[in-house]
């Protein structure tokens, strides 16, 4: 199934933007599978900026855009020119861009907000019939948007009940499998809310690349009865 992934981006680092491993996994899934991605950000600054190497805020000022476009190796496009006729599927993957420039998780839990770009993004997918799929924490931000989403983040036991709190069903998941909620469309991976490292997070991203795939195929032609013609 080859097909068009609006391919989401908060950033880009663990602490304060995407989770790098998390996309490099889902795009080498993505792509093995024959998905054109089209990567995209808020052109927003960052709710923060993390120093990596010592963990603290720096109070750097940063872009979310430009700062994904390190990941996108620079062809992305603003969330807010992105439409529903532009892509047949939708990623989010985690890091805590997801719960802090995406949505505000990260500060206000169960009674977090999500973004405007990203809350049209995802009502224009869901209401076109556009699969979405979401990995590690991002799966907070269909838990706050789809009331009564079956999503998981693996077995994080306050994350689950957040989820909870928001309305949508969390379900435990190991680190290499995937939720499918067929009836709204969405698929989540656990990724490194368990995983002890990138192996363990693209054998999620392919488990997820392959629900999606099922998601889009055009369902099976009918059986011919026999006798009638």
């Amino acid at each position: 199934m080859t097909g068009r992934v609006a391919f989401v981006l908060s950033g880009c680092g663990v602490k304060d933007g995407t989770e790098i491993h998390e996309a490099v996994a889902a795009l080498i899934a993505l792509d093995r599978a024959g998905f054109r991605v089209l990567f995209t950000a808020p052109d927003a600054a960052q709710s923060a900026t993390v120093d990596h190497a010592t963990g603290k805020v720096s109070g750097e000022p940063r872009n979310v855009l430009r700062e994904a476009a390190r990941i996108a190796r620079g062809s992305i496009r603003p969330l807010s020119s992105i439409r529903v006729d532009d892509y047949d599927a939708v990623v989010f993957p985690g890091g805590f861009g997801a719960a802090s420039n995406l949505s505000s998780f990260g500060r206000d839990g169960a009674g977090c907000s999500v973004t405007p770009e990203v809350r049209r993004l995802v009502e224009e997918a869901l209401g076109a019939g556009r699969p979405i799929a979401a990995m590690c924490i991002a799966p907070v931000i269909l838990a706050r948007l789809v009331p009564g989403a079956r999503l998981t983040i693996g077995r994080d036991r306050a994350t689950a009940d957040a989820i909870r709190a928001m309305g949508a069903i969390h379900v435990d998941c190991s680190v290499d499998g995937v939720v499918v909620d067929e009836e709204r469309r969405i698929v989540t991976t656990p990724a490194y809310m368990l995983a002890d490292g990138p192996a363990e997070v693209f054998a999620g991203a392919e488990a997820m690349v392959r629900a999606l795939s099922r998601l889009l195929a055009p369902p099976p032609a009918p059986t011919p009865t026999p006798g009638i013609s």
